[in-house]
């Protein structure tokens, strides 16, 4: 069978890391970069193997990256120096993600913060409440959920969004909540949560920036998108 092929047996050309120099990392499956991660060790190996096998115990590559070295080294073929790779190697991912947010785009617009959070709110089956914290210059300081409602009902209390806000110094929110129906229009209850943040927030002197609802675009309608203060729902 072709799982059990050892990597020495293969066409050098077919091998995953001469793969990816040749084709770059999009070319080769989740199992096949770990086992990149893993080659070191018995010579010869089915490495590949052994990461389908850590994605089969595991199910997600994000359960996979919480696991510690003790546990991942009782898997068959990952032994302590393999499964320390494996932690540096996550460890590192997460490191790269904190830069990139910190590194963020100025997010004061309803474009940006939907390219920021679409992919996290894309798959969500019911209604999350998020606060962006911005810092003076607008630029992200951490997404911190709120709430997470049933299929279409969510509730938002002032004092949760603006005690995140407190922590974490900031400056300015940006609200966002997905709709799981995929349309953004915005319901009364989204309105007057909406009006109440904004009256906490001039209280406090933190400014609610916006609050972007994101859905699903369609033939008929062309941003996945709706913005409150666009559609003239802020005033002071």
């Amino acid at each position: 069978m072709a799982d059990s092929i050892r990597l020495k047996d293969q066409p050098v050309n077919e091998r995953p890391r001469e793969r990816l120099v040749a084709r770059g990392p999009e070319a080769l499956t989740q199992a096949e970069l770990i086992a990149i991660l893993l080659r070191t060790g018995r010579r010869g190996a089915n490495v590949v193997q052994v990461g389908q096998n850590l994605l089969q115990k595991y199910g997600t590559l994000n359960a996979l990256a919480l696991a510690p070295v003790d546990e991942l080294r009782q898997t068959a073929g990952v032994g302590p120096d393999k499964a320390a790779t494996l932690v540096a190697a996550f460890a590192l991912a997460r490191r790269m993600e904190q830069e990139r947010r910190e590194e963020s785009p100025v997010l004061d617009t309803p474009a940006t913060v939907v390219n920021h959070l679409r992919e996290a709110n894309r798959l969500q089956k019911v209604e999350s409440f998020q606060a962006l914290l911005l810092n003076t210059r607008k630029r992200l300081i951490r997404v911190e959920e709120i709430s997470r409602g049933t299929l279409d009902t969510i509730l938002v209390h002032p004092r949760e969004v603006f005690r995140a806000a407190i922590m974490a110094n900031a400056a300015a929110v940006v609200l966002v909540h997905n709709h799981p129906s995929g349309d953004p229009t915005p319901s009364e209850a989204d309105i007057k949560v909406t009006r109440d943040l904004i009256r906490a927030g001039h209280l406090l002197k933190i400014e609610v920036v916006d609050h972007v609802i994101i859905g699903r675009a369609t033939a008929e309608r062309a941003k996945d998108y709706s913005s409150l203060r666009e559609l003239g729902y802020f005033y002071t």
